[in-house]
């Protein structure tokens, strides 16, 4: 019956699935390969629970997932305008990548999306990905991300960005 309503969902242009990423890796790690599902546009859900008595704010956890469907539309639309696509990537150690762009020449970067205070986590995250593709087949990535619901844009000492959802634009 999910699939059902999963295929219904997907031909009104409610969810979008995102594929998983399979780079080369150094280890034999066993890649996750179902795809992800995310809202095309997130705020009909958030619109929903707005509207319930508990409201959005006390489930934060939904919160989280919804944030993360928007970054990915953005991002996707984003690559999309410069022939990218957007992909996720998760290993059996349950590393994982929210968004991974990946260009046809080959460039790729990581991405993780972060409400709260965990961007030590996700940067950590991220950079044992990079460590884990395999840069003598692949090339390095051109970046590492974090996007954040606010504050400033900056690079962390590790190199890794951290960006604002507002920061993301043309």
């Amino acid at each position: 019956m999910t699939v059902i309503y999963t295929n219904v969902l997907r031909r009104l242009f409610v969810i979008e699935d995102v594929p998983a990423w399979n780079p080369a890796m150094r280890s034999r790690s066993a890649l996750r390969a179902a795809p992800k599902r995310h809202f095309v546009d997130p705020s009909i859900a958030a619109t929903m629970f707005h509207s319930l008595s508990q409201g959005l704010m006390k489930d934060l956890n939904t919160m989280g997932f919804l944030f993360e469907s928007l970054c990915v539309r953005d991002l996707r639309i984003y690559a999309q305008a410069i022939e990218g696509e957007i992909y996720h990537y998760r290993d059996r150690t349950d590393l994982e990548a929210d968004a991974v762009i990946h260009l046809r020449d080959g460039r790729w970067a990581a991405v993780e999306v972060k409400l709260g205070n965990q961007l030590d986590e996700a940067a950590k995250d991220l950079l044992r990905l990079r460590d884990k593709v395999d840069t003598d087949r692949m090339q390095m990535p051109s970046f590492l991300m974090v996007i954040t619901s606010s504050g400033y844009a900056y690079e962390r000492e590790d190199g890794v960005l951290v960006v604002p959802i507002g920061c993301l634009r043309d």
